[in-house]
């Protein structure tokens, strides 16, 4: 198996906001401190980011990367933090030692912390800021726009400008947009109801893929308190976070069972730091379900949902080793390969992490299997899915 000649793309990482992100892009005499912005937090000794009038996670919360404590400690300053994690020259000599030659980018504040921008209360802020994430993503990427995967955010509660925003950002070289996966959660119709069509009908012609990362449910502050505290116990950590990964099951559900995947079927969605082992059990589930429910009988035009995620839609694994080969015997062209850098759940080895490289977790978790298959879950899916041409 010769994996190291296949160029690895990786579906899901994250890019820490840098200070001026919307500062140094945004117009402090229109808008004033209502930019977001970082302020000091005296007791934690710590620059946190200061959304909507909500103080949010620190600058740096997020890149733990080899840090040398297990969560809730993370650096204090982006310097303090592995350098890949904000630098993108820095970033590619990481991807290089990791074996990676391509990866995605989704942010951390418009996806955990998407209740903080709609707490700005005016859409014309909202839109600009989330403009201006959106064309650092480009700049980020400027250093080498082959090797980054560009993820753009939309302001998905109003469906004209999203598709407007949809077009710039795909002008500009991104493949797809991060998408809210529970909008009846805010407000907003769920993910099969008319009101999303003419931003669905517009992603399908232009193919730009829909991203339901894990992060983007809908979390509130309090929903972090238990994983972030100082005080949390271990086992709440490790209980929240592996229980975050099944929150796309709700999703995968919305596009199957509700014609969203029948009406476009050429559109591509992505399941985002899920995992995949439980998808096999999850659909085979759907299926019984839509026979014992009599919906096979009640919409005889729809097909199983199986046969809507086989053609459509794409998980990721990355820790995962016992239930791959099972994954790759019935899903094989529906897996990708991520990483989740350089968050703590990553594959990112150091003093408290018990992670192993991708690279290694690679030799481990495919051990066996045939360098054509290989070569599927390690490069060809995700360049089919985001129309990569560089190798």
């Amino acid at each position: 198996m010769a994996l190291t000649d296949i160029p690895i793309i990786d579906t899901d990482s994250h890019v820490m906001e840098p200070p001026d992100l919307w500062t140094s892009r945004m117009s402090e005499k229109k808008w004033g401190d209502r930019i977001p912005h970082l302020v000091l937090d005296e007791r934690r000794d710590e620059m946190r980011w200061l959304i909507g009038g909500k103080r949010l996670t620190g600058v740096a919360n997020w890149a733990t990367a080899g840090w040398h404590e297990p969560p809730p400690s993370h650096p204090r300053t982006l310097e303090e933090a592995e350098p890949g994690a904000w630098n993108p020259e820095a970033r590619l000599a990481r991807m290089d030692d990791f074996g990676i030659w391509a990866q995605a980018l989704y942010p951390n504040l418009l996806t955990f912390s998407g209740h903080a921008f709609r707490a700005m209360g005016d859409d014309e802020l909202i839109m600009e800021s989330i403009r201006a994430y959106n064309d650092f993503l480009t700049d980020f990427a400027s250093v080498d726009p082959q090797r980054f995967v560009l993820l753009s955010v939309l302001p998905y509660w109003d469906v004209e400008a999203s598709i407007a925003e949809l077009l710039r950002c795909r002008d500009k070289g991104h493949h797809g947009v991060c998408f809210l996966s529970k909008p009846y959660k805010i407000g907003l119709p769920s993910l099969q109801d008319p009101h999303w069509e003419p931003l669905f009908s517009v992603a399908q012609e232009t193919g730009m893929s829909l991203n339901f990362h894990v992060g983007f449910q809908e979390f509130g502050e309090d929903d972090f308190k238990s994983m972030l505290s100082t005080k949390a116990a271990r086992s709440d950590y490790a209980k929240l976070s592996a229980m975050s990964y099944l929150g796309n099951a709700e999703t995968l559900a919305d596009l199957t069972l509700f014609g969203v995947c029948h009406k476009y079927p050429d559109l591509k969605f992505v399941l985002v730091e899920s995992g995949f082992g439980w998808i096999p059990y999850y659909v085979e589930a759907l299926d019984w379900q839509w026979h014992n429910s009599g919906a096979s009988k009640a919409y005889p035009e729809m097909e199983l949902p199986s046969f809507y995620f086989r053609r459509q839609v794409y998980g990721s694994f990355w820790f995962e080793k016992d239930t791959v080969n099972r994954m790759i015997e019935l899903y094989a062209d529906n897996i990708t390969f991520e990483s989740d850098y350089p968050h703590p759940t990553s594959l990112s080895p150091g003093p408290a992490s018990s992670a192993k490289t991708p690279r290694e977790t690679i030799l481990e978790s495919l051990e066996g299997v045939p360098e054509d298959v290989c070569r599927k879950v390690l490069h060809d899916n995700a360049a089919k899915l985001y129309h990569l041409t560089g190798q």
